[in-house]
């Protein structure tokens, strides 16, 4: 590279290492299947390979790509694997890949309707369609933040602030927030972070109902400082689908503030098949979703969205001398940092935006509703296997089973050896106290085939 005289290389072109990384792209994009690759397997000492890539006058590129390549992009699972099959995998579309490189590439930022009016509205238009899909009204809205826990902290922070707008002279004092025992550690992270205590509410077979939460604030002796309830539409440990309905009616009556989880599963409200099992998410004051989930989009990208965003504006929005300039009051000015804790940040639902322009929404129904097909079936081969016991009848695209006679040694034993033979990536999880396999299936491309060898070695 022919640097100008006085210019730092780090700002001029470099056609070879554009050339060298595009092409590294491309064929990475066109891997089909994706490889699962090793992870912390990976039995190579990374520090050996690391040790003097980072210099005061730099590194030739074709030399750090190759240390990337053939170490350290070995030393990940691929969680756009179709045999990724733990915590929650990812799947993002091709177009959503290629078109993140376009928001790389441009530096696009999308804080403020002043810098990024374009980036924002593609966002809004996303999010639209998602606030749609749940039965939200016109008006609904929010920001795209960088995960389910943000979205949740974000909201909740809402909840707490805009309590005394609900409640007026009930709105407590020391106020607390109604959660399940099945609700994501991310949720009580944020109770914690926001000073605000949780009031655990009883399950029925793992799932919150709006019985039980009205049983559980009458008899509480702190049920009367409730502000705020939280659900969840797909649990990750199982992907249950809480009482939504319910909970609704005892959240309107008591005027809380009802927000739902479904970073993984609300991503199913694109399914007809299970639409109706979301019934009451028509409801709610918030909501997050991550599309880098269920939703096909690459990482880092979460949806929250208010049913009122001017609420969640009084709350989040920051002042500042040099921020003034933001607020202009125009009717069309819509500024992502209003609707969360964040400041800066990037357009993290263009991906999102530019797969559902170009694919159609159809599209993206028929990819979940073959992953729900898919996992009824992967249900049926358990149960026709006899020495494995299906745990529960999946809701959504998690399966809970048990290998008879094998303890926690056991399925440790297992995930390593299937992850070795590059057959799986299956760990488990627990249930009721005890150790059982666990299958997470979101890509479309995982077939029955797939996870029927993967069993097949439980024998």
């Amino acid at each position: 590279m022919d640097v100008p005289v006085g210019r730092n290389p780090m700002f001029v072109y470099d056609e070879q290492m554009t050339d060298l990384i595009f092409d590294y792209c491309r064929w990475r994009l066109s891997l089909d299947p994706v490889p699962l690759d090793y992870g912390g397997a990976w039995d190579e000492p990374l520090s050996e390979s690391l040790e003097g890539l980072i210099t005061p006058e730099g590194v030739d590129a074709r030399r750090v790509m190759e240390v990337f390549d053939k170490k350290l992009a070995n030393a990940v699972v691929s969680v756009d694997s179709p045999r990724f099959l733990s915590f929650i995998p990812a799947a993002p579309a091709k177009a959503a890949l290629l078109f993140d490189m376009v928001v790389a590439c441009s530096s696009l930022h999308g804080t403020s309707w002043i810098e990024a009016a374009g980036p924002v509205a593609a966002e809004n238009q996303a999010l639209a369609v998602l606030a749609d899909v749940a039965g939200l009204p016109e008006g609904a809205g929010g920001c795209f933040v960088a995960g389910g826990s943000a979205g949740n902290l974000s909201a909740l922070m809402v909840a707490r602030d805009t309590a005394g707008f609900r409640m007026g002279d009930r709105a407590p004092e020391r106020p607390v927030v109604a959660i399940s025992e099945e609700a994501h550690s991310s949720v009580g992270k944020a109770l914690h972070v926001l000073g605000v205590e949780p009031l655990l509410v009883p399950c029925d077979d793992h799932r919150l109902t709006g019985s039980l939460l009205e049983a559980t604030l009458s008899s509480h002796p702190r049920g009367g400082d409730a502000v705020a309830v939280v659900a969840t539409g797909g649990t990750t440990n199982a992907g249950i689908i809480d009482d939504l309905a319910g909970v609704a009616d005892v959240a309107e009556a008591r005027s809380l503030w009802f927000h739902v989880d479904g970073a993984y599963g609300c991503a199913a409200l694109f399914a007809p098949s299970v639409r109706e099992r979301f019934a009451g998410i028509e409801r709610v004051d918030s909501f997050v979703v991550d599309p880098h989930k269920w939703l096909f989009s690459p990482f880092d990208c979460a949806a929250l969205i208010y049913r009122n965003p001017q609420l969640a504006k009084a709350v989040h929005s920051q002042d500042a001398s040099y921020l003034e300039v933001m607020h202009t009051g125009a009717p069309e000015e819509w500024n992502p940092s209003d609707y969360a804790f964040h400041l800066t940040r990037r357009a993290r639902g263009m991906p999102l935006w530019f797969s559902l322009a170009v694919n159609g929404t159809d599209a993206y129904r028929d990819a979940v509703e073959e992953v729900l097909i898919t996992t009824q079936e992967v249900a049926d081969l358990i149960e026709s296997m006899p020495h494995l016991e299906l745990v529960r009848r999946p809701e959504l695209s998690v399966v809970l089973f048990r290998r008879m006679g094998w303890e926690r040694a056991d399925y440790e034993a297992w995930s390593a050896q299937l992850l070795e033979h590059q057959l799986g990536f299956v760990v488990h999880t627990t249930w009721e106290g005890q150790p059982v396999g666990r299958l997470a299936l979101l890509h479309p491309d995982t077939s029955v085939e797939m996870i029927a060898e993967i069993l097949a070695s439980t024998a």
